[in-house]
This record gives structure tokens, sequence and C-alpha cells, in this order.
């Protein structure tokens, strides 16, 4: 490919950069962390079991509870094999309260 000149006579290197591939005029991907981090994982389980253990009754509609009988148990997937099974059944003894006072 040739150099190309912009409006104001400058030369703009390759008429087509490639996003793909080596090299310095290439995009990087950006650096994520692919598992998320336990500590945090923790205490937003730890709030979600103090929101349902303060509740009289359901706190959530029936369609936001079911969302969170999937999720939690999901997400204490992160966390130590013992935690996250104590998490998991403390949570679902309390869905099981409120839903027997409901």
């Amino acid at each position: 490919m040739t150099d190309t000149i912009d409006l104001f006579g400058n030369k703009t290197g390759p008429a087509q950069h490639s996003l793909f591939g080596e090299g310095d005029d290439r995009l990087k991907a950006p650096n994520r962390r692919t598992t998320p981090d336990p500590a945090k994982v923790r205490a937003e389980l730890q709030a979600l079991l103090a929101t349902v253990r303060a509740a009289k009754s359901m706190p959530w509609s029936e369609r936001d509870a079911g969302y969170w009988q999937t999720v939690c148990p999901n997400m204490a997937n992160w966390l130590p094999e013992e935690e996250a099974a104590q998490l998991r059944f403390a949570f679902a003894a309390e869905i099981e309260r409120l839903r027997a006072a409901a």
C-alpha cells in the first residue's frame, strides 16, 4: 500500500491500517482479569445474605427472587468449596423461611 496525503498535505502513512496481527501500529487486546476477586464476591454474597436475614417478608418480586436463587449459588462457585456450601445453604434456608412467611 502506498502512503496517503491528508487534506493539509501531510503524509498519513499506509492507506489502510490493519487492526489485527503483530506490530506497533496494531491494536492491543485489553488486559482483563478473567476470574472475579473472591473478596468482592464474598462481600456481595454477605450483603445479599444480610438483606434476606433482615427481611420479614420477601424483599423482592417473584421474578427477582428467582434471579437471586440462580445467581447466588453460582456466585458462590468463586469461593472455597466449604465456604461456598455454607453460603448456599444459609441463603436457601432464608429464602425458604421467607416463602413460608408469605
